[in-house]
């Protein structure tokens, strides 16, 4: 079975949207890229770090969908990373309340053995520092390396950013992210110009409005599903990740071809997420529900036109 190594922060959560807000839950990029790609076939594993304050129930929870935990340290005395944000009415923008990096402003990364030879490799949004890190300890280079990341660091550690996207096959951001580190606006400008800076393929997400593939001179879209009801959008971007690293992983076939149809699984699991608050709606997930909105997604990209 391939193996799909995750890189990525595992921690709490507190959301507040105009349909009502929670106390501390599970939350971290590792923890939805880790649930979303536990839907196919294959070993994940995910590296990250959290304090003792962090239930036990939450890594058990985890290791119940077959993702190996002995990548996830546990600082004794720490405290886990804390973010909490309030969603405006649009839910496409959100304030950050507080963000506590605590055990995470000293993580080292460590790779289990066994997946430093992992097929594919999933680098969630953290510092360069730790996505280079990881990558550094990786015994043979994997078949693809996916970075996501944010302006964030684009504005406190861009020559950092820049060296491990070097490093990278596929890399995802959002639309205003690939306008800042492009300097384009045009997004199809600015992912030929990201291309320049390594990746062969370039993601960009546009929330509501679907994602946007790019390799070379070949576009590729896919719409997000329209939904009734949207009650939180914390952690779609890393659950669409998490679908695209989990097919591809599976398939074992990265070319560009087979990139469209991860795209659309990735879309396709994000569009659960945000159903519920944080992770709930992905914890309790069903085979039969993928497959049947992916039907969905299918009827609603297919058409017949003469030509």
């Amino acid at each position: 079975m391939n193996k799909l190594l995750i890189v990525g922060t595992v921690a709490f959560d507190a959301i507040e949207t105009p349909f009502g807000k929670t106390d501390k839950i599970l939350g971290g990029a590792g923890t939805y890229i880790g649930l979303s790609a536990s839907n196919f076939k294959l070993q994940s594993a995910i590296v990250s770090v959290v304090g003792d304050d962090f239930p036990q129930e939450y890594l058990d929870l985890l290791a119940s969908k077959n993702i190996d935990i002995s990548g996830i340290e546990v600082v004794k005395g720490g405290k886990t990373f804390f973010w909490s944000g309030r969603y405006h009415n649009d839910l496409n923008s959100r304030d950050t309340l507080d963000t506590q990096l605590n055990v995470l402003a000293d993580f080292q990364p460590k790779v289990p053995q066994n997946f430093k030879t992992a097929d594919v490799v999933m680098l969630g949004n953290l510092h360069p520092l730790v996505q280079s890190s990881v990558l550094d300890q990786m015994d043979v280079k994997p078949k693809l390396v996916v970075l996501d990341t944010m302006n964030f660091w684009m504005d406190c550690a861009l020559p950092e950013l820049l060296a491990v996207i070097r490093r990278v096959d596929v890399i995802t951001i959002n639309d205003e992210e690939a306008r800042q580190l492009s300097g384009e606006y045009s997004l199809v400008k600015a992912a030929a110009k990201i291309h320049t800076m390594g990746p062969e393929y370039v993601v960009i997400k546009k929330g509501e409005h679907g994602a946007l593939l790019f390799h070379n001179h070949q576009i590729f879209f896919a719409p997000a599903l329209p939904l009734e009801e949207v009650f939180d959008p914390t952690g779609a971007g890393d659950t669409f990740a998490g679908g695209f690293a989990g097919f591809i992983t599976q398939s074992e076939n990265v070319s560009f071809e087979n990139m469209k149809s991860a795209i659309i699984y990735g879309s396709n699991l994000a569009s659960f997420c945000v159903e519920k608050f944080g992770t709930e709606r992905m914890v309790n997930l069903e085979k039969h529900e993928v497959v049947q909105r992916l039907k969905q997604f299918k009827s609603l990209t297919q058409f017949d036109i003469e030509i």
